[in-house]
């Protein structure tokens, strides 16, 4: 008889793989007394009572079993003659040296308000006309142009129909409308931002021994100073009035 030279299949290849079962998908639950409307629970608090089996449970008293307190302190022999003989020794010992300041717990830091989300109101879009709550101009209807870095609004009379200049606001001090006017004709300098506005002040000259007892107030450059420039540029640039479109927003 031939002999074969083929080896034979282990034993762990002919068991099979048992069958996997399927992960349970949990499910959140959904509690058995929740409120039908109104602030109308489903079952009473009578109900409830029974449902839980609080009946069984009430005056059942429970034993409580108190643990032996550790001694606080050992008494320890002590030898000699004239030393009492005994000590008591803490059982926990304390800290050997304690800090002479208290610790300053790290706090998250602040984000500044360069880092701060600017939000602006859906109501306000470019075109919108707003209402002045505050100001000199107060009561007055300014157009709005854009949101400043700041997260101020840049606003408009303009100038040459009701003699509010260009000037910022806050959003919290106006009051929007649904007229809108198409402005998409104006188109404003890239200079007209935040630095634009900023006052300039000037740095305080040192002063001399002569100079000690003489006091100066102290001078602002106002940022009004291109009032006149920037009123002519925004009466250029704005359309003349016969020719604005006023429209209600949707």
């Amino acid at each position: 008889p031939k002999l074969s030279l083929e080896m034979a299949p282990p034993a762990e290849a002919n068991k099979k793989k048992p069958e996997e079962t399927p992960k349970r998908v949990h499910k959140p639950g959904k509690p058995r007394n929740y409120d039908l409307g109104n602030g109308v629970l489903r079952f009473s608090r009578t109900k409830m009572y029974h449902k839980k089996a609080l009946y069984k449970f009430v005056g059942k008293k429970t034993k409580t079993t108190k643990r032996p307190q550790k001694p606080r302190v050992i008494e320890k022999p002590i030898g000699g003659e004239k030393n009492g003989g005994k000590r008591f020794v803490l059982v926990k010992k304390r800290r050997a040296s304690y800090p002479t300041q208290d610790r300053i717990k790290p706090r998250p830091a602040k984000k500044t308000f360069k880092q701060h989300t600017r939000t602006l109101r859906d109501s306000i879009t470019p075109g919108t006309v707003l209402i002045l709550l505050a100001s000199s101009h107060k009561g007055k209807r300014v157009v709005f142009l854009k949101q400043l870095h700041s997260g101020l609004l840049l606003v408009t009379g303009p100038f040459g129909i009701n003699a509010c200049p260009l000037r910022r606001v806050s959003q919290r001090y106006v009051i929007g409308t649904q007229t809108k006017i198409d402005i998409s004709d104006v188109k404003l300098p890239d200079n007209i931002d935040d630095k634009y506005f900023a006052r300039k002040r000037e740095k305080r000259a040192k002063k001399e021994e002569g100079d000690i007892f003489q006091t100066k107030k102290r001078g602002t450059k106002s940022a009004t100073r291109g009032r006149p420039t920037r009123n002519r540029w925004t009466n250029r640039c704005w359309p003349p009035s016969g020719s604005i479109r006023i429209g209600s927003s949707s």
